[in-house]
């Protein structure tokens, strides 16, 4: 599958671009950014050409990668799909509802494949317990702490992000929760939201299937209490998300698989387009709560 990768920033740089270069059944066609020299330079590492004209991009390739503010994100998503391109998208697909919207309904009229990289997802151990939860019954609540240090510990490279420090560990993180909380205990059905020391958001879920669930979701952590944990409990006990053995780019590289597969089957990906809308009306709800 040829992909075309639009951004340039740190995420397209260590994961999207080399994701791609490694994997066996994708080319790397070129690469779009809205800063021209960056692109140049980019491409250069990942040994592609630049494009100057997304469009052109577009009409060169199968797919695209975005790797971009999730505003800007959304209406070339568009764009692509109209073009025929199928979309590997980052989360969260948009900002606003209408946004997300018109990016699953531009790719379901185009007849075009969509995945969104939702990472834990796409990594073996934390996809496999997800299936495997999603299996169990009898869950009677959940937690799902999300909790980093981007805007606190200084080291990051995302802590310079516009959109990041916009909207928050809410859009950031919390499409990381809702991805694995949702797929095991069903779609919410309330939600109350409050929020917490700096950028800190709490959720409290109700979930079709009766359950219900907490979300601590924060950017500003202090870097030693931060981390990830999802715990699940109910009449077959406790269950705990596994850590992570494998980096975000294998993770990209079993995406990259899921799109293909989605683009060869007419099948829908489970963590398509129409998910990260429903995902985007999730977060909507609760930065106006």
């Amino acid at each position: 599958m040829r992909f075309g990768l639009l951004g340039t920033g740190p995420w397209a740089a260590t994961a999207h671009g080399p994701a791609l270069v490694a994997h066996p059944d994708a080319d790397l066609v070129g690469v779009w950014g809205r800063r021209p020299e960056a692109a140049a330079s980019l491409a250069e590492t990942l040994g592609t050409r630049a494009y100057a004209d997304a469009d052109e991009l577009f009409a060169d390739v199968d797919a695209v990668a975005i790797a971009l503010p999730p505003h800007i994100q959304a209406p070339l998503a568009v764009r692509a799909a109209r073009a025929g391109c199928h979309l590997l998208l980052d989360k969260p697909v948009a900002t606003t509802v209408e946004a997300a919207r018109e990016v699953a309904e531009a790719a379901e009229r185009a007849g075009v494949a969509s995945v969104v990289f939702f990472t834990l997802r796409f990594a073996a151990e934390s996809a496999a317990w997800v299936e495997d939860q999603a299996a169990v019954e009898g869950w009677f609540t959940a937690r799902a702490d999300w909790l980093g240090s981007v805007f606190s510990s200084g080291d990051s490279p995302f802590a310079d992000s516009p959109w990041r420090r916009d909207k928050g560990a809410l859009w950031d993180v919390g499409p990381h929760a809702l991805s694995v909380l949702l797929p095991i205990l069903g779609d919410v059905t309330d939600l109350t939201a409050a929020p917490g020391p700096g950028d800190t958001v709490h959720l409290v879920l109700r979930h079709a299937g009766g359950a219900s669930s907490t979300a601590a979701l924060s950017l500003t952590t202090p870097a030693p209490g931060s981390g990830v944990t999802v715990e699940l409990r109910g009449t077959a006990g406790v269950s705990t998300l596994p850590d992570r053995t494998e980096g975000v780019i294998a993770a990209f590289r079993n995406a990259v698989d899921a799109l293909a597969e989605a683009a060869r089957t007419g099948k829908a990906h489970p963590c398509d387009a129409r998910f990260g809308l429903r995902v985007t009306e999730l977060l909507a709800s609760a930065e106006s709560a």
